[in-house]
């Protein structure tokens, strides 16, 4: 491959791996948006998610064969989401709710707390006596996850690799991130989103319930996680109980991209996907994640409110 093609093969697998981050972010920007919490269990509902999605693959007997498998995604994507959408709605009225007036560091230590909650049951799920979690012999092992799409280049005999696991991350995020904007932007519910962003107090003296929009953010941003943990899952085709370190990747493309704004979430998501395949490719691996922690270090400096986010006055 020539410099230019190799460059653009991890250009190619940076976007679409960024789009999976970007997914996540979604739900950690969506949240901090409205009641300025950095909810720490996501990247456990992710966890959950492809678990989740790995039981369904077993039970339904899913198995590699020619072609597309419609019918697997189309029950995965349908069910999973659901479930991820409920586990973070739970997580909000169950550990987060009764914490609206408490300080902020108190809450963050819940949803420290939670995840940690999660993982244990993450670490239980491994444990069952499936065939797709290895009869549970070794719950703590990474699960194989069969290889449902392949690797099939779209391109032929082009040195440049698009295979279908890339078109699928493309078909479902993009419409998915242009369908949340939408719905923030033009809806009731993403119009009372936004007012409480702004000012939840006034929000209740407009007749806006609070708690309800906050509890639709975390059904919201649960079924992204959702979704993230189906690609994931079928991308990768492996999972693992720690595997929620995602939610750390996505944490940095919020911060990154501007957190409480949905564009810039997005934006940082591709960003980290591209750098880390480039250093990936041009440094070593193990030097990715220095690098990574060293853009955030700089936007930081830099940018304190990240690549798209805007300088806000802080109400005292």
């Amino acid at each position: 491959m020539t410099t230019a093609e190799v460059l653009l093969q991890q250009l190619i697998t940076g976007t679409s791996n960024g789009l999976v981050i970007a997914l996540v972010a979604l739900g950690y920007t969506m949240v901090y948006g409205i009641v300025e919490l950095i909810n720490w269990a996501h990247g456990e509902v992710v966890m959950l998610g492809a678990f989740l999605a790995l039981t369904l693959i077993g039970l339904c007997g899913f198995t590699p064969a020619p072609g597309f498998p419609w019918l697997a995604c189309l029950v995965l994507l349908l069910v999973v989401p659901l479930f991820t959408a409920g586990v973070n709605w739970s997580i909000d009225r169950l550990a987060l709710r009764h914490l609206r007036n408490a300080p902020k560091l108190i809450a963050l230590v819940s949803a420290i707390g939670v995840s940690f909650i999660l993982l244990n049951i993450g670490l239980f799920w491994g444990g069952l006596p499936m065939d797709v979690f290895g009869g549970g012999r070794s719950a703590a092992s990474p699960k194989d996850v069969p290889d449902l799409i392949g690797y099939r280049n779209l391109l032929g005999e082009s040195s440049i690799q698009l295979t279908a696991k890339d078109v699928l991350v493309f078909a479902i995020t993009l419409p998915m991130m242009a369908a949340l904007t939408w719905f923030v932007r033009r809806t009731r519910l993403g119009t009372a989103m936004r007012a409480c962003s702004q000012d939840p107090v006034a929000a209740t003296l407009m007749g806006i319930d609070v708690d309800r929009v906050i509890g639709a953010t975390f059904l919201i941003g649960g079924a992204l996680a959702g979704v993230a943990s189906v690609i994931l899952a079928l991308v990768n085709n492996s999972i693992h109980f720690s595997m929620g370190r995602v939610g750390l990747d996505a944490f940095i493309a919020a911060v990154v991209g501007g957190i409480g704004n949905l564009p810039g979430a997005v934006l940082g998501g591709i960003a980290i996907g591209i750098i880390r395949a480039v250093s990936d490719q041009y440094l070593a691996a193990a030097w990715t994640n220095v690098v990574v922690f060293g853009v955030l270090i700089a936007v930081l400096v830099f940018r304190p409110t990240g690549l798209l986010g805007s300088r806000v006055r802080e109400k005292v």
